[in-house]
């Protein structure tokens, strides 16, 4: 039998609704805000911790019919999705980047595995979904995030600060903003680890949902200067499908783990090919591993993403391939990484309240 309309009978009918990556309800999580009963009409709120939800059409859907549903004599449901992406809480560290909400390392065990590719259109994901991002080259030696994001001009100064430069709705620093493109940066592990630091304390970021930094190959300097400088929200560890580049990841997630960095899902680059001409694929770098190094780890799998053409020109032109061609299957698998990685950080942020034994559900 359906109940009366009123605000109490709304909000134990929306109680049926869950967030499938929390595994709590949208009422207990306090994501229903400005709720109004006009007449026979319901609206209200649902504030969503990112605006890179993969299930929020679902969740909008589910929330209007479960209030027909459920209440007699309504009318019309009006659900508006909103965002407010939640700071990682700092524990027992200064933090010298108080205006950034969240930081995630993008790291893997060894080079050529498509690292920087992947950091470079995760982050514009994130901002194409409303996040304001930062982006961070902290590969002091080999800075390829200017050319990635087409950006060939030095940063100015306001006061004593270097101003982040902009490309795709994404702020930016690089070394290779401030050194000649042919120069070879031959810095001693201080030098570089010193660099990093000025990037986060020397830059005027302003307030960020989201900063990303690109890590230079292997487990160095770099990556033990970042751990130690500000409190990691957590690190993706991207790698290819081969056993040689799964065994240092595996390496860089043991590192990452023993600096108490939380790893927050690993990322299959170059997972397999799929013929132009004919659609056929193939696993040229082997298959599954990915996914089962994850499951070893016991870490989130957040995809595969296929060797492409067009990723690799988008990257070389300057337009990653989210940007370049939005629509392709390409841009939705990466689109959907990169929220699968945006739930992840909520599911840290809300871990007091998390289960055992529950499958992660990351929908791209």
């Amino acid at each position: 039998m359906k109940k009366q309309l009123s605000e109490l009978n709304v909000l134990e009918a929306l109680s049926g609704v869950r967030d499938p990556d929390l595994h709590r309800d949208i009422v207990s999580l306090n994501f229903i805000k400005n709720l109004k009963i006009s007449g026979t009409a319901v609206s209200f709120d649902i504030e969503l911790t990112t605006p890179s939800c993969p299930v929020k059409d679902e969740m909008k859907k589910q929330a209007t019919d479960v209030i027909f549903a459920s209440i007699a004599g309504v009318t019309g449901v009006d659900v508006t999705m909103t965002s407010n992406i939640r700071n990682t809480p700092v524990v027992g560290k200064s933090n010298p980047l108080p205006e950034v909400k969240n930081t995630i390392a993008v790291g893997s065990g060894k080079g050529g595995v498509g690292k920087s590719t992947v950091a470079v259109n995760l982050a514009v994901s994130l901002a194409l979904d409303g996040a304001k991002v930062g982006l961070i080259d902290a590969d002091v030696y080999g800075p390829s995030i200017p050319l990635m994001m087409g950006i060939n001009k030095r940063p100015s100064m306001d006061g004593n600060k270097l101003v982040p430069l902009e490309a795709h709705g994404v702020s930016v620093m690089s070394i290779g903003f401030l050194v000649d493109p042919d120069q070879a940066v031959i810095w001693r592990g201080p030098m570089a680890s010193g660099a990093l630091r000025q990037f986060m304390t020397d830059v005027r970021w302003g307030e960020l949902d989201y900063l990303l930094f690109d890590l230079p190959p292997g487990t160095g300097d770099i990556h033990l200067t970042l751990a130690q400088v500000i409190p990691l929200s957590g690190a993706v560890v991207v790698t290819t499908p081969q056993d040689i580049s799964l065994a240092d990841a595996r390496k860089a997630c043991t590192m990452f783990r023993k600096v108490n960095v939380p790893i927050l899902g690993l990322i299959e680059n170059m997972s397999y090919h799929l013929c132009t001409a004919c659609g056929h694929r193939e696993n040229i770098f082997d298959s599954g591993g990915g996914k089962k190094t994850s499951e070893d780890l016991q870490v989130p799998f957040l995809g595969e993403i296929p060797i492409n053409t067009n990723i690799r020109v988008g990257s070389d032109n300057g337009r990653p391939i989210v940007v370049a061609d939005p629509d392709s299957p390409n841009s939705s698998v990466l689109r959907g990484i990169a929220r699968g990685l945006a739930a992840q950080i909520s599911i840290h942020q809300f871990s007091d309240y998390s289960q055992p034994d529950i499958e992660i559900r990351l929908d791209g």
